[in-house]
């Protein structure tokens, strides 16, 4: 059961929220202002000694738990024998083997190569340079209520303009917005949804790639109908543009597979991993066909930190985790048991999601903000997210118990009463 022995935020979140604005820009929000002392299995601890129950995993990052055992102990042997080399300068035993493990989890059984990133936004980045210096196209295709990451070219990706991009331009040109597939507003079918999209793109040939999410994240957790995916792949092996599969949230067994192309048996040419990948640790990676991999040239690829060993040591731990403990089935209980009830919570417009990647989208943000607040005041953390701020996300920990996920459950029922 989680336990609040203060209010939230408690005295001691109060008295480092007063330092924090004193020497952290103003542009770093935060959903909930308690600051963490330590974790324990689907729990934040924070230092007024509150204990929160975790239905957000950092962003989906800490899946495998918080702290992970074999995650720790990989990091503690790591840091003890060496911290960084760079990749470029002298290579490491972590970052190969780290590779090897992407390429036989990604989806496909073709010959694959991977770089070694730190965030999700620089794998984004990374693959569109792949793909237009394989192709030798300049234009990109993504969709309504995407997010891709918040660099200046990733922000030209990601759809929404509040918070992410407001003030910020101008942008990198060459991006193509298309309407993606969004069940509850469009009613479309996922083989008419995917030729509307193709059908508001202009001069097919001068396009390097597509890029999509599996299930939109930020833009409020939208399954695409039946038949999207494999459909928007059949188009772009027609006109011989690449398709990049932004797995950076739902990678990792957070959706109930290891990746959530896996769902409809959809093979990308390139995939971008982050978040679950390590444990906690940043790390990302681009994976893709090795033909299209290797046509960049020596040097054209990496970064200081990128596949830093301790990252690397956090990754293989974190994979180990997911196959011991098998994260996958784990998260197809959490969605056996929450969304059922996620969908008889009142006010709902829609419950929907896979694995444990779950969501509610309310009538308004300012309803969602409002049972936001409510779960936090009584100690869970949940977040918002959606194009227009009003839909509830739900990433508690693949490990979490049962009986915290039930209390989480309660809690936000209670909020939506």
């Amino acid at each position: 059961m989680s336990r609040l022995r203060t209010e939230v935020p408690g005295p001691r979140s109060r008295e480092l929220s007063a330092r924090r604005k004193a020497a952290v820009a103003a542009g770093v929000g935060s959903t909930l202002p308690v600051f963490v002392d330590h974790a324990e299995p689907g729990l934040l601890v924070d230092v007024d000694g509150n204990r929160l129950i975790d239905l957000a995993s950092g962003i989906a990052v800490t899946g495998v738990g918080n702290p992970a055992p074999r995650v720790a102990a990989a990091v503690h042997e790591q840091v003890d024998r060496f911290t960084h080399t760079c990749f470029m300068v002298t290579p490491y035993e972590g970052y190969v083997e780290v590779c090897e493990r992407l390429a036989e989890l990604t989806p496909g059984a073709h010959d694959k190569r991977s770089v070694l990133l730190n965030s999700g936004a620089e794998a984004v980045e990374n693959a569109v340079k792949i793909a237009r210096r394989a192709t030798g196209r300049a234009g990109v295709v993504v969709f309504d209520h995407a997010y891709h990451g918040r660099t200046n070219l990733t922000m030209a990706l990601t759809a929404k303009e509040m918070p992410y991009k407001h003030g910020f331009g101008p942008f990198t040109p060459g991006v193509r917005r298309v309407p993606g597939s969004y069940p509850l507003l469009d009613g479309l079918n996922g083989v008419e949804a995917a030729r509307r999209a193709v059908a508001a793109v202009e001069r097919p040939e001068e396009v390097a790639c597509v890029v999509v999410e599996p299930v939109q994240g930020e833009g409020g957790f939208v399954v695409p109908a039946s038949g999207f995916l494999p459909e928007l792949a059949r188009w772009c092996r027609e006109h011989g543009v690449l398709l990049v599969a932004d797995e950076i949230q739902t990678g990792f067994c957070r959706t109930g597979s290891w990746f959530a192309s896996d769902h409809e048996s959809v093979v990308p040419d390139l995939v971008t991993t982050a978040k679950g990948i390590a444990g906690g640790l940043p790390l990302s990676a681009v994976t893709g066909r090795a033909e299209v991999m290797d046509a960049v040239h020596a040097g054209g690829l990496g970064g200081t930190y990128g596949g830093n060993p301790l990252a690397c040591a956090a990754a293989l731990g974190a994979v180990d985790t997911m196959r011991e403990l098998d994260l996958n089935a784990a998260a197809r209980r959490i969605e056996a048991v929450a969304l059922p009830r996620l969908r008889d919570l009142p006010g709902v417009v829609e419950a929907r999601g896979r694995g444990a990647m779950l969501a509610v989208e309310l009538a308004s943000a300012e309803v969602a903000g409002r049972v936001a607040a409510r779960c936090h005041q009584a100690g869970v953390v949940v977040l918002t997210c959606g194009t227009r701020g009003n839909v509830i996300r739900l990433l508690p920990p693949l490990v979490i118990p049962d009986e915290l996920l039930a209390e989480g459950l309660d809690v936000l029922e209670g909020a939506m009463a």
